[in-house]
């Protein structure tokens, strides 16, 4: 076991030469709009109504726990396919557990940062995951730097991908999570709370899976297939989600990732005990119909789509270095899983 202790995120490599520009992410709620891209569409009859809800500066519990006091149901009634950012206009479905009586028209509700745009019958509860992804229209201002830099990131970002980090936001603030989680695995702490033993848990397994990438990343691999890799549908080479079984990698792959488990063996060892399975991830994130635009002078609009998952900021990352507003303290998550 490694008496290693987590207390600060590690600088995470970059695929791309770094442009040396800045910008401001977030200034204002519209700079960053999110729309859901559902895995389908309710189907007009069912024990759940569905709702398409726009929130501006709310984030997805706080509707969740608005909805089910509108509704008079428990707050466990209530389900979405993924967190979104607060400090954003989001676009996202909700689902409501009502299989009897009349339906509300939750249309009629009032609030100042979230309404609903319309709603629908269906057979089943929304859950984590149940999306295909998500579309981003992002404002960037207060652009300094080489603006052929940023254009070269930008082009390599759209035709090659960026490393598919699990951002910031996965580890809480300052990553404390990860040295949370590490405690609890090293049965330093005991964490009775179910959902804050799965926040650390995802902590750590997120953790491990970025070291990885990043150790491919400073070893010039990024972007190549190891001699047993294991890849995905799309053809890409993946990651691992750290759990009990085999490790199905082989060859080069293998030994790079089991290298990174004896780096955190407390992490790895605690995940297999702790109950969770192997499983893998995509090593690059792709934005798809991803564009760009300068509308004016130190002003950069973007615009791509990201499957569930992936972290709008592992794009932005690549591009330019961004900074948020004071208030933003408390992002659920810029992927929008």
């Amino acid at each position: 076991m490694t008496d290693a202790k987590y207390t600060t995120l590690p600088q995470w490599p970059n695929a791309y030469p770094a442009s040396g520009a800045s910008a401001t992410l977030k200034l204002l709620n519209e700079d960053f709009i999110v729309t859901e891209l559902p895995l389908q569409l309710p189907a007009g009859e069912g024990e759940h109504i569905w709702l398409d809800i726009e929130k501006n500066g709310a984030n997805t519990a706080f509707v969740a726990q608005q909805l089910a006091e509108a509704a008079n149901v428990q707050e466990r009634d209530v389900g979405y396919a993924g967190l979104k950012d607060r400090y954003a206009i989001t676009r996202q479905w909700f689902s409501i557990y009502l299989p009897k009586g009349e339906t509300p028209d939750l249309t009629l509700i009032q609030h100042p940062e979230f309404k609903v745009l319309q709603q629908s019958r269906h057979v089943k509860k929304l859950r984590p995951g149940d999306l295909q992804g998500n579309r981003f229209r992002i404002v960037l201002r207060d652009v300094t730097g080489d603006r052929d830099a940023i254009e070269a990131n930008l082009q390599a970002a759209a035709s090659h991908g960026v490393p598919n980090y699990f951002g910031a936001q996965r580890f809480g603030h300052d990553g404390g999570n990860v040295e949370l989680g590490r405690a609890m695995l090293a049965r330093e702490i005991r964490v009775r709370n179910p959902k804050k033993k799965g926040i650390y848990l995802s902590a750590v397994r997120s953790f491990v899976f970025n070291e990885v990438l990043a150790l491919r990343i400073q070893q010039g691999l990024w972007g190549k297939t190891l001699p047993g890799d294991v890849m995905d549908e799309a053809g890409r080479p993946t990651g691992p989600l750290w759990g009990r079984g085999r490790v199905i990698t082989a060859d080069q792959a293998q030994a790079l990732e089991n290298g990174v488990a004896q780096q955190h063996a407390t992490l790895c060892d605690g995940m297999e005990h702790a109950g969770l399975d192997q499983e893998r991830r995509a090593l690059v994130a792709s934005p798809v119909d991803m564009s760009w635009e300068w509308p004016q002078d130190h002003q950069l609009v973007l615009t791509f789509s990201l499957p569930a998952g992936n972290y709008a900021t592992s794009v932005l990352n690549e591009i330019l270095h961004t900074t948020e507003p004071d208030r933003h303290t408390e992002n659920e998550s810029a992927a929008a899983e």
